[in-house]
């Protein structure tokens, strides 16, 4: 049956498909679109370190005043200005509205973590289900849709870009600087890139700002504002704002959030990698900028093919078994890319690595949401933040240290932030394993508890 919490999950699934059409699609080309000074990778850099100043405060007070419906939309309305700064790039356009992205950005996807929690969990009561099972479905099914987005996004800029007839062939000489053969820090002034026409350019961005502008009207008309009576409750009952603002840290108390921080940050080292230095160091150096679409929309179906896929594995297989695999898949993957050298010639194998690389990003992306709201069910907010905070430090550092270092030191630090992963996660797991979690009924919620498989019952406080 078609369940409302069901319809709920896929509203905002198809809102953060419309969203990050556009921000996705920007995202991967940056490194190559606004290389001039650096300026599109700093613009990043900034944008993550502006998520973290955000998680430090914001979600929990967000989302406990609006609401997880509002504070999505005003979230997304943060990512739209984004597209607008990218009408006429510069450092006066591309910073600010990079910091105005930041600062919704974590309440934004605090906000949607949460509300698929609390529709699992509800979903899970009424059909007499194990809350983490439906909830790992709700994430496969969300990050199935959402991460498709890498291929509508970056189909919009090929075909658009593809257009452009300043192409210039790829000389044995460049081919040099790519990879991790040279340094990599040449690859701006030896690419074939070149930027794209303007008209071009505002075209491409014009469609980014329709499809942004969507995703606000997608969840502001269709999401059901479930937590409506907490947020009542909670203005009602007027708690410390001071209580509320440092929630996020309090929870850096439990010893669980603190083991989890690597396995956080190395979503970010790897999302970034992919999106920034894979896309401009082999892609960009080798075949020119009209290919990264197309290599991005590789990633983008592996990993939205394979989210729903392991959304539904995952109770069956276990979440370690799932981690395993990705860990392996990205170790082949930056060993091999230690050793590579692109060519034109060997057009396959630029698709074969975005390909695994979205593999093993569903299994990070879907286990490890999962795994925070099961392991804090009753501070789902301010877990949430801690992992848009440690996922963005990730994407910090990364950025930071991209236009300076070595492209081969940083597959080194890739590689050294993966084995600390494989180190710290499993102390997580086994604890959890041995002492699963339960949800405490915090009264905000009415909760239907299964008793057998034939009943269910409605349990409310009195």
């Amino acid at each position: 049956m078609f369940s409302r919490n069901l319809k709920n999950v896929l509203v905002v699934s198809l809102g953060f498909l419309s969203l990050f059409t556009a921000y996705g699609g920007l995202q991967s080309l940056q490194s190559s679109l606004n290389a001039e000074e650096g300026m599109g990778v700093a613009s990043l850099s900034v944008i993550y370190a502006s998520i973290i100043l955000s998680s430090m405060f914001l979600p929990p007070l967000m989302i406990k005043n609006l609401g997880c419906k509002w504070t999505i939309v005003a979230g997304m309305a943060c990512y739209v200005s984004y597209s607008f700064g990218n009408l006429y790039p510069g450092w006066y356009t591309l910073i600010p509205t990079s910091v105005i992205l930041g600062l919704g950005g974590s309440p934004l996807w605090s906000a949607k973590c949460t509300y698929l929690t609390i529709s699992g969990n509800a979903q899970a009561a009424k059909e007499g289900k194990k809350g983490p099972d439906v909830i790992n479905q709700y994430f496969g099914l969300f990050f199935f849709i959402f991460q498709s987005s890498a291929v509508w996004g970056n189909l919009m800029s090929s075909l658009i870009f593809g257009q452009d007839t300043n192409m210039i062939d790829v000389t044995d000489e460049q081919l040099q600087f790519c990879g991790a053969a040279d340094c990599g820090l040449n690859v701006t002034s030896n690419s074939t890139a070149g930027r794209p026409a303007q008209k071009l350019v505002w075209t491409l961005v014009g469609c980014y700002i329709g499809v942004g502008v969507l995703a606000m009207l997608i969840v502001a008309v269709f999401l059901d504002n479930i937590d409506a009576e907490r947020t009542v409750r909670f203005r009602d009952n007027r708690e410390p704002f001071r209580h509320t603002l440092l929630a996020t840290f309090r929870l850096l108390k439990d010893w669980r959030l603190l083991t989890l921080i690597p396995l956080t940050m190395y979503s970010g080292f790897e999302q970034s990698f992919l999106s920034g230095e894979y896309t401009k160091n082999y892609v960009t150096c080798a075949l020119g900028i009209h290919y990264v679409g197309f290599v991005m929309m590789c990633f983008g179906a592996s990993n939205s093919l394979c989210s729903f896929l392991f959304g539904r594995l995952a109770r069956y297989t276990g979440r370690a078994a799932l981690f395993f695999l990705a860990a392996v898949a990205n170790l082949s993957c930056i060993i091999a890319l230690l050793y590579w050298r692109p060519h034109p010639h060997e057009l396959g194998v630029f698709f074969v690595f975005p390909a695994l690389w979205g593999m093993a990003d569903a299994i990070w992306q879907t286990q490890t949401n999962a795994l925070y709201g099961i392991l804090f069910p009753n501070e789902k907010e301010a877990a949430f933040a801690n992992y848009r905070m440690w996922e963005s430090l990730g994407f910090v550092i990364a950025f930071a240290y991209s236009t300076f270092l070595c492209l081969e030191y940083k597959l080194y630090i890739l590689l050294a932030a993966l084995l600390l992963t494989a180190v710290t996660y499993p102390v997580v797991e086994y604890h959890e394993y041995k002492n699963p979690t339960i949800a405490k009924d915090d009264g905000h919620y009415k909760e239907a508890v299964a008793v057998d498989d034939s009943n269910v019952y409605c349990q409310t406080k009195l």
